[in-house]
């Protein structure tokens, strides 16, 4: 870490990443890893929505007919794979995330390419590819809140979580990855975001520098 590297806690947004049910344990897309980490995701969601900070959940939506789907898993889809299909309730958000237990996805609205407002400073965004930034709002949302830090969280370290690391390092983010609630994490993946400036930390070291940074503020 340097100082241009260096996480500023008081201008930050969390972000979960396809934290969804089909990903959990004994589901259609089971990521393992992924049902362990949801307490610790919790934690850090209900750290932010007591500061009332950016959080931004980041979804996949699979189309029924299969065209948004990514090509390596286009084929299970028009085989009859029932996987984050539109409308779906494996597609919806892991309960244990949901601000409100009746939240549920606005499938029409996401898919549109719109955010979906859960509160003031909590939303939803749909993404077509592995990329949290990739033909998403989400760079103009994040300047349009002042955001300089990205604390990452979620599911499945080796696809979306890195490849929306790199694009936030590509657009000049501090970035943050909470190890203990993000699932799929290894050890040269860690040592790989370490070498890119990336602050690899608990969850609990997260929350500490977070409620630091106010009373520095």
């Amino acid at each position: 870490m340097n100082s241009l590297t260096e996480p500023d806690f008081s201008n930050c947004a969390l972000i979960t990443i396809d934290t969804q049910c089909d990903t959990l344990d004994g589901q259609p897309l089971e990521v393992p890893g992924t049902s362990a980490v949801l307490p610790n995701v919790v934690r850090l969601l209900r750290a932010f929505r007591q500061k009332a900070r950016p959080i931004i959940h980041i979804v996949r939506i699979y189309k029924r007919d299969g065209s948004n789907v990514d090509l390596c898993r286009r084929q299970d889809l028009k085989n009859g794979a029932e996987i984050l299909l539109e409308g779906h309730p494996g597609c919806e958000l892991a309960a244990d995330l949901l601000p409100d237990p009746d939240v549920r996805l606005d499938h029409q609205r996401l898919l549109a390419g719109e955010p979906q407002e859960l509160s003031d400073n909590e939303l939803i965004i749909y993404k077509p590819r592995w990329g949290a930034f990739f033909k998403t709002p989400l760079e103009t949302l994040l300047a349009s809140l002042g955001v300089n830090t990205i604390v990452f969280s979620g599911c499945n370290y080796p696809n979306c979580p890195r490849t929306s690391i790199y694009e936030a390092s590509e657009r000049d983010f501090k970035i943050v990855l909470a190890e203990d609630a993000v699932s799929g994490l290894y050890s040269r993946g860690k040592t790989e975001m370490m070498n890119i400036g990336v602050r690899v930390a608990s969850t609990s070291s997260i929350l500490d520098a977070f409620e630091a940074a106010d009373h520095i503020a």
